[in-house]
């Protein structure tokens, strides 16, 4: 269950989560255009699949628990833990189009936002700014509770991935929702899971989604961004 929300953070959630959001999200497979391209993403069911995936060992066992320990950061105000997980989740990106597409999104996003506070500014302006450390700080700065936070985070990538697979596979708008209903369902537990994991543990590795987005890059044929 999502703690509950102000009128005034519930907004901001619905905001800073929406794909109408400028950040170039939309720009980025994340690997799926070639994984549709060689035939490793075919239908409804290998989406869901490559999808489900994604969202267990991908975000569950990197983006969320790091999410949550760069909110934890800002809430004890430890500039040095939140550069710390900023790299972190920098290194982790397993090609060089995963670490585009989160410092692109990140600057992006810091570039839109024109309220946050200065010393919380300067603090993603230090280094690269990952997407996920500036959706954190903004979610923070705006008193969105951490977990409302996370899930929205999730929400941001589950709905570019499934309207990345409507253009590539591709998919119907009903068989979208049932796609975005079905792994909806997923969260939970992989929000659970996640907050189970040690600082060692976190940073899975996806080698399918590795090559995808390594060998898209050299894809004759894209739609999306490399």
């Amino acid at each position: 269950m999502v703690p509950m929300l102000t009128d005034a953070a519930l907004l901001r959630l619905l905001q800073l989560s929406s794909a109408a959001l400028p950040v170039g999200g939309y720009s980025f497979s994340q690997g799926l255009e070639y994984a549709v391209e060689c035939g490793w993403v075919i239908d409804f069911k290998t989406t869901e699949e490559w999808l489900a995936l994604g969202l267990s060992e991908g975000l569950g066992s990197l983006d969320i628990p790091i999410a949550s320990r760069l909110y934890c950061a800002l809430d004890e105000q430890d500039s040095t833990a939140f550069h710390y997980w900023n790299r972190y989740a920098l290194a982790a990106r397993e090609s060089r189009e995963l670490l585009l597409a989160d410092v692109a999104m990140g600057d992006a996003l810091l570039r839109l936002l024109s309220n946050l506070p200065q010393a919380l500014s300067e603090t993603c302006n230090k280094l690269e700014p990952s997407f996920l450390a500036v959706f954190v700080s903004t979610a923070w700065q705006w008193q969105i509770s951490e977990k409302a936070c996370v899930i929205g985070l999730v929400w941001c990538w589950l709905e570019a991935q499934i309207a990345a697979a409507t253009k590539l596979v591709p998919l119907g708008q009903t068989q979208a929702q049932q796609l975005l209903g079905l792994l909806q369902q997923q969260i939970p537990a992989v929000l659970d899971r996640a907050a189970t994991l040690q600082d060692d543990d976190i940073g899975n590795t996806l080698p399918g989604l590795a090559m995808a987005s390594a060998l898209h890059e050299t894809q004759y044929c894209r739609l999306f961004r490399s």
